[in-house]
């Protein structure tokens, strides 16, 4: 390598460094907002403006209009709509050439309907809630380069659904639970005790307790031991 062709490259990777990504941050717990931010903080490398936060739909729309940030940062499951709706309502912002908004879903789901829900309406990636603060930041930075980013396992839904592989039918009694009981549904069956469900949903231990009773009650099940065969049986661990 040249003298020059050194030079050029060490002030290429100068210019990554002090790159800044705007971020704007989309989700209903105030606790999961705060705690991302801490996380993208202690991580080594920096370069991640938080520029909005939002609980909402509406709000959401508000501040990534207001902001035009870089990277959204979308949980699914909303008031107001859910992340979809804020994919719908962005629309004209994500296919802006000159400073077009782009979406990852972060999210505590894994079930293939909320990941591809989310790519069909335009987002860049998807990522779970289990990610860690380092590798959170390396997919800020790929999708605010329009790169696709996905966990490992979500990859194979998106892969299949746009290969014309038929996604799983409705559940009428997966679809009568609410989208939280969803979630703590599939906590307990992969064996989480109700303190680390509440730690991972930032919710208190009382609501995991109602939230798993009102699932027992829905689904006409007994225990926890029935769930997880129940869950298991439809490929939700």
């Amino acid at each position: 390598m040249s003298t020059e062709d050194a030079q050029q490259r060490e002030a290429g990777d100068e210019a990554a460094e002090s790159r800044t990504v705007r971020v704007v941050l989309v989700d209903d717990h105030r606790m999961f907002r705060t705690g991302v931010q801490a996380e993208i903080g202690e991580t080594d490398r920096t370069g991640i403006e938080v520029v909005g936060e939002a609980a909402d739909v509406d709000q959401a729309v508000t501040v990534i209009t207001a902001t035009r940030p870089e990277v959204v940062l979308l949980d699914v499951h909303l008031p107001g709509g859910g992340g979809v709706e804020v994919l719908r309502r962005s629309e004209a912002m994500m296919t802006d050439s000159d400073r077009p908004v782009r979406f990852l879903g972060l999210s505590v789901s894994d079930a293939a309907e909320d990941v591809i829900g989310v790519i069909r309406g335009g987002a860049r990636g998807y990522v779970t809630k289990t990610i860690t603060g380092t590798d959170l930041v390396n997919a800020i930075f790929r999708v605010a380069d329009g790169d696709a980013v996905f966990s490992p396992r979500l990859a194979g839904f998106v892969l299949d659904a746009f290969a014309g592989t038929d996604i799983p039918p409705v559940d009428e009694d997966l679809d009568s639970l609410t989208q939280r009981e969803r979630e703590v549904l599939r906590l307990i069956a992969r064996g989480y005790a109700y303190k680390e469900v509440a730690k991972q949903l930032f919710i208190s231990v009382k609501t995991v307790e109602s939230h798993v009773s009102a699932v027992l009650r829905k689904l006409q099940l007994s225990n926890r031991n029935e769930l997880t065969r129940w869950a298991a049986a439809r490929r939700l661990v």
